[in-house]
């Protein structure tokens, strides 16, 4: 079982070492990759063609997707562990940690773009149609499962600066931010929905680089000589929600 990498002290930003530089970019290499990506991709444009610039109503559907991943790895390598009896090296409570935080990027959302009937469907057949096909790849090839993940965090980096930019643009209202992000972030009493977006664009951009870490080390590549994007502080007991 190979080691997690440790934890970074990159900027916040999630982009790289300066926020004007381009995106955090995994090259592909090999046919494992090539197919994470093109899948990423793919995914991509059609969550473009149905959300355009709805950045809240996009986040709500993509988060309850999101959170799988961390789920199903922590699960098999559980049960992995209890067949070989084997320690774990600190994945199963990490896996776990980040299916938990994609779903508080979930219950903050939900406080600001109310899902429509049809993203309530949405969420019901991708979700289970995710869950279905990321489970059986990470039993084939847990390593094109990271690489999977580490391609769609990108994306999510991406996606929420564009938010950031409608934000900014005064395209979409700076609103106060929700009360359970500010219990979850420790935020400031006055922070917004902007600060929101800075500290969930930093999560993503962490989950990031760990899973292209560990997709490499399954690999057998030499680990990263920087560690992952940091990651923000959180409650160490996260809110119940609504």
């Amino acid at each position: 079982m190979a080691s997690l990498p440790d934890r970074g002290q990159r900027r916040l930003d999630g982009v790289g070492p300066g926020k004007d530089e381009p995106p955090v970019h995994h090259d592909a290499k090999g046919f494992s990759d090539h197919f994470a990506l093109a899948l990423t991709r793919l995914l991509r444009f059609g969550a473009d063609t149905i959300f355009a610039k709805r950045y809240g109503h996009r986040a709500i559907v993509l988060e309850t997707v999101a959170a799988v991943p961390g789920m199903v790895g922590a699960t098999v390598t559980h049960l992995q562990c209890l067949r070989r009896m084997v320690g774990d090296q600190g994945w199963i409570r990490r896996l776990m940690e980040e299916a938990e935080n994609e779903r508080m990027h979930l219950m903050t959302f939900i406080e600001i773009a109310r899902p429509t009937a049809f993203e309530r469907l949405l969420v019901l057949l991708a979700q289970w149609v995710f869950y279905l096909g990321f489970f059986l790849l990470y039993l084939v090839s847990s390593r094109t499962a990271h690489r999977l993940v580490g391609y769609f965090e990108e994306e999510a980096v991406l996606s929420y600066g564009l938010y950031l930019d409608e934000i900014d643009a005064g395209r979409v209202a700076n609103v106060p931010a929700p009360s359970i992000a500010k219990q979850y972030w420790r935020l400031e009493e006055g922070a917004t929905l902007r600060d929101v977006v800075l500290v969930v664009r930093a999560d993503e951009a962490h989950h990031r680089d760990v899973n292209h870490g560990l997709a490499s080390q399954l690999a057998g590549e030499p680990a990263a000589r920087t560690g992952p994007a940091p990651y923000p502080a959180h409650a160490r007991h996260p809110p119940a929600g609504p």
